[in-house]
């Protein structure tokens, strides 16, 4: 469990510094957007009331306390899954993930009502109108790799 601890941490605290320097020393939430390495890496400010690409975001008011108590349930689901059937190392790292981003999209509902959107990549002719944050890659990866590296792998063989 010291993995998964550190691992969410880790991320917790990346996820968190990235978006203080974006949003406050960068200014993001006034200036709105700066290319960085137009069209595959820019900063375009986005508040997310809402769940993945703005889903439920016109729900107001008490949604933002329902996805916090979600993304909670879903920490001690994964916390408790860790604890009482313990993957291999890749796992503990993608449950550490999960866990780290999901607090960090709670702290952003908590401060600011909303989660803290600014990475935007396009590529090939392909313009993406989204953002997501270090939360959403860790948290898409973390699931992704519970998927991947747990499950019935410890010696049984499919009938």
């Amino acid at each position: 469990m010291r993995l998964v601890f550190w691992t969410a941490f880790a991320t917790f605290v990346i996820d968190q510094l990235s978006k203080y320097y974006v949003v406050h020393a960068l200014n993001l939430r006034s200036i709105g957007e700066i290319d960085v390495l137009p069209p595959f890496l820019n900063l375009r400010m986005a508040w997310n009331y809402g769940i993945n690409f703005g889903l439920f975001s016109e729900a107001v008011g008490d949604t933002a306390w329902i996805l916090i108590a979600i993304a909670l349930v879903i920490v001690g689901v994964v916390i408790y899954w860790m604890r009482r059937d313990p993957p291999g190392r890749i796992g503990l790292i993608a449950g550490g993930l999960l866990i780290g981003g999901a607090l960090g999209n709670v702290v952003d509902r908590v401060i600011y009502g909303a989660v803290a959107d600014f990475l935007n990549m396009s590529c090939c002719g392909f313009n993406n109108p989204y953002a997501f944050n270090v939360a959403d890659i860790a948290v898409f990866a973390g699931a992704i790799g519970l998927v991947i590296f747990t499950g019935e792998s410890k010696g049984k063989s499919a009938a």
